[in-house]
Formats: structure tokens, sequence, C-alpha cells
């Protein structure tokens, strides 16, 4: 068993973490109405950024991560879009590209591993400082529901079987604390890779914490830092924000 840094092991990474369904259709027409090159941030391994390179958008990633950044370069040479795309190794927190974008974006929760209030404030900030005018923010974060969040504390949950070509399986697996009155969740996620006969053939174990944030905690961090909210949504499909939601999907523009 080896414990690390989770973001290293991009290849349980990259078979696991699919996304949301329907999030990339969602970025890619925000992208192609955006008529200009767009800003992933944390872009881990290229999964959005790509695609839009392929598209013929061009495409800024920046990610903390230089193992994510590594597996991202080598996909998009695969994909032979690497001339529309640059990756680069940076913090959403304190970035200087000495440009503005039509469009940043932050897809798959990202935004959540800000796990304070004044770095939350200082990646809008930097933000806001990159946004060309009338340019947009779109993101998305899991909408908290406290009784969902009691039922999960503490307890280890299988959160997925993974299929290899090889006859192998992956085991993803998440043991979640909460402190709800710093309104974090710090995550111990464990892969198992098994063999057919079902020996346990590797076992890596990683940690991530992420900040939960309210919607109307959220939109109050936008106008604050001169972005207004001009489209929310329940999903990717565009259903209507409510009381039901437990994704949130926000459309901020530069005001």
């Amino acid at each position: 068993m080896s414990t690390n840094n989770l973001y290293a092991w991009t290849e349980y990474y990259d078979l696991t973490q699919r996304g949301i369904s329907g999030d990339l259709p969602f970025y890619m027409e925000y992208a192609r109405k955006a008529d200009g090159e767009v800003l992933d941030l944390a872009c881990g391994t290229g999964r959005i950024s790509i695609p839009l390179a392929e598209a013929g958008i061009p495409v800024t990633g920046i990610d903390l991560s230089e193992e994510m950044l590594t597996s991202a370069r080598e996909k998009a040479e695969q994909a032979g879009v690497a001339g529309r795309i640059q990756f680069l190794q940076g913090d959403m927190r304190g970035f200087e590209l000495k440009r503005t974008f039509p469009l940043i974006m932050i897809p798959f929760r990202s935004f959540l591993h800000l796990l304070h209030l004044r770095e939350q404030m200082k990646a809008l900030s930097c933000i806001r400082k990159h946004l060309a005018p009338g340019g947009k923010l779109v993101l998305n974060v899991f909408v908290p529901k406290i009784s969902h969040l009691y039922e999960e504390d503490e307890k280890m949950s299988l959160r997925g079987m993974y299929p290899l070509d090889n006859g192998e399986q992956v085991a993803m697996w998440d043991y979640t604390r909460y402190d709800h009155f710093q309104q974090l969740a710090e995550v111990t996620r464990t892969y198992e890779r098994i063999a057919s006969d079902g020996r346990l053939l590797e076992k890596v174990v990683g940690r991530f914490t992420l900040r939960y944030i309210f919607p109307t905690e959220l939109h109050h961090l936008l106008r604050l830092h001169g972005l207004k909210v001009v489209e929310r949504f329940g999903s990717f499909d565009k259903t209507p924000f409510d009381q039901h939601s437990s994704e949130l999907i926000i459309v901020a523009q530069a005001a």
C-alpha cells in the first residue's frame, strides 16, 4: 500500500473522474459562444480542455499539479492539438497571464479546493482581472444538503467499481470527515486494483479537502468581485435551479 498526493495517480484519476453528466457539452457550448481563447482553471489532465481544442477553440489550461499537466500535455500531443492548447503550472489564487479572456471556466467543482474565504476572494479577484469586458465565468459546485453530510460523516463508502480492459477492476472508496463550522470535507480516497481472480494487486491512498459552499454565499462572493450572475441551472441539461437541485451551475458576467 502507498500513500501519496491523490492527483499524482493520474491513471486512476482519469479512470474514475469522468465529470458530471452533460458537463462537457455544456462547457463546449459556452466556449463556442465566447468566440475567443478560453481559460480552463484546475484543468487537470485536460478532460475539458482537449475536446475544446479539438473543436478548434484555443485554450489555456492552468493546474497546480505537475503530474496532471504532464498527462494533459501527452494527451494533447496524441490528439494532435498541442498547437492550440497551452498547459501552465499555476494557482487560481494568483496567476498573471497579462491578457484577458472572453470565457474563464472552473469545471468539476474545482472552486471547492479553495479552503478559506480569503482564498476564494483572491481567486475571484484574479479571475475578474483576467476577464475581457463582458466576459463570462462559468463554474459548477455541488449543493450541500445538511442531512446528506451527516449521513456520510466518518463512514467508508464505495464510490464505484471500474473495469479495465485486461479483466482487472479498480474499486474507489471514500472516507469523509466533516468540519461543519469551517465547511470542510476531508476525504481519504482509496483505490484498490483487483485481479480477475480477486487478488488485490495494488492499494493507493490519497487525501484531499474541499470547502463546500452554499448558493447564497457563492452569489454574494461573485457580486463582491464585480461578477453578475446572468444564468444559473440545477443540471447541465439547463433544468432550473431549485430546492431539489444537487448541483449548481453558475454563469456570471463581468459587470
